[in-house]
Formats: structure tokens, sequence, C-alpha cells
């Protein structure tokens, strides 16, 4: 029986706890989805204003992949733009207008790359 982590039980499924020592527990696991390579990612940056007390942010859109690499991609723009952001559910934002800045970086990354708005 493999062993399993005290603070796992966020991750189980339907069931709290069981007194089969058989039973597996389900677990969400969305850590599954494979990374497409930079030139099929078709990615689109645009400027938010929304729900942001006024505040600018270029956001970056379509990332097809797992969390990990999305973190990955996003510390590299936000250290190439020198501030910060986040990044969850497939998009990355970051402070500010950056929008041509980060156009022109994901493009020497081999990424397809889209503006859209104003």
């Amino acid at each position: 029986m493999a062993k399993t982590n005290q603070n796992d039980w966020k991750d189980r499924l339907n069931v709290v706890y069981s007194t089969n020592k058989d039973f597996e527990y389900q677990t969400n696991d969305d850590d599954d989805t494979q990374t497409l390579e930079p030139s099929k990612q078709n990615l689109k940056i645009s400027i938010d204003r929304k729900k942001r007390k006024g505040k600018s942010v270029t956001l970056i859109t379509g990332f097809i992949g797992s969390n990990d690499d999305l973190k990955d991609l996003s510390k590299i723009l936000k250290t190439k733009c020198g501030v910060g952001g986040s990044s969850k559910n497939n998009e990355i934002i970051i402070q500010g207008e950056f929008k041509q800045k980060i156009l022109e970086i994901l493009k020497d990354m081999g990424y397809n790359v889209k503006s859209v708005g104003g």
C-alpha cells in the first residue's frame, strides 16, 4: 500500500474517509497537459484595465501547457520587464503596459504572437 501525504486530503475527490484497506483515492491531476512547442502556440497580448482600479496590466492569453511551463514563461517575462505579475488559468498578467516589449520578447523566443486591442 502506498504511503499517502498527510496534507493530500484537499486533492481527494468525493471521499473523506474509507475503512477499506485497498481503497484508492481519486485525485484531480491537471498537470497532464502537454506543453506545445513555442512555434505551435498562438498567444494574444492585450492591455487590460478592467477590475483593476484604473491600473493597467499586460495580459497574455492562449497558452497551452502545464502550469510549471506557464510559471516559467511568466518569470522570464517579469524579469525582462522588471515588474511583477502573476500566472494562472493559462493567462499571464504583467503589471504595467509592456505590450510591444513582450511582443518582441515572445517573437524572439519563437512564439506566434498576436496583438489584440488598442
